[in-house]
């Protein structure tokens, strides 16, 4: 199993972002509402950096002028497993204190933006 982490962002606009262990970084997703916990809600994710592993722990305050400035605290921490992974479309199984059971991650067509929603 691999870690996941959504942290709650207090950015210029308050986001949330996905980060999925992968490869040996976190994968990176801004959400621009809150995640959805059920069926038939689906939201925006927008790729952003890779993160180092050891981010999925952090809390606490990114100082003003640097990138991503704001206050950063865990929303939900867990372990999840990818169930499908190709082109564009992954799905994985989220086991973490508000987010459970299988979610997905599709990318628009032409663009690099994505979809998250539990599937």
């Amino acid at each position: 199993m691999a870690i996941f982490v959504i942290q709650k962002h207090y950015a210029r606009r308050l986001h949330y972002d996905l980060r999925l262990e992968m490869n040996g970084v976190l994968k990176s997703w801004a959400i621009p509402k809150v995640p959805p916990r059920k069926e038939g809600i689906k939201r925006l994710a927008i790729p952003t950096e890779d993160h180092e592993l050891g981010y999925a722990d952090f809390e606490g305050e990114i100082p003003e002028g640097m990138y991503g400035a704001g206050r950063v605290e865990i929303w939900d921490k867990g372990e999840y497993e990818m169930d499908e992974k190709e082109e564009g479309k992954f799905a994985f199984y989220l086991n973490g204190k508000k987010l459970k059971g299988r979610y997905c991650l599709v990318k628009f067509k032409d663009e690099d933006k994505w979809l998250f929603f539990k599937c």
